[in-house]
């Protein structure tokens, strides 16, 4: 017979130990690595607000593409190591922000492109024609 007074046995997964903003550490948590787009297309931006002070490389005149690259590939994981962050999921979520914020950014820079490639030449053909 067992004994009513003992815990029930559990299948629960116990979540991994909360290892950011401890510099390298010997094991990632699962979900950190992979790309970046909010490092890549905001870098020194992206930079400053994770703690990843090498992002600021990026003001540099040609290495600034170079570290936005790298900073795509490794900056999770360096914001990770660099930042405490409060869970996995709360570093995602902020993650997910920044590229959103990237996108958008750059989709409006996009979009104001083409409208000023077809409203300037227009622009100038109606100050043509105004003028005589």
């Amino acid at each position: 017979m067992t004994e009513i007074y003992t815990a029930p046995e559990s299948d629960l997964v116990v979540a991994e130990e909360n290892n950011s903003g401890q510099g390298k550490v010997e094991k990632l948590p699962e979900g950190i690595k992979g790309w970046s787009w909010g490092a890549f297309l905001l870098n020194w931006i992206w930079a400053l607000g994770n703690r990843t002070w090498i992002g600021l490389l990026a003001f540099i005149p040609y290495v600034g593409l170079i570290v936005a690259i790298v900073l795509g590939f490794k900056g999770r994981q360096w914001a990770w190591e660099n930042k405490r962050w409060d869970s996995v999921e709360h570093f995602q979520r902020v993650q997910k922000s920044w590229s959103i914020w990237g996108l958008v950014l750059i989709l409006g820079i996009f979009v104001l492109g083409i409208v000023a490639a077809i409203a300037i030449p227009a622009y100038a053909e109606y100050q043509q024609m105004a003028n005589g």
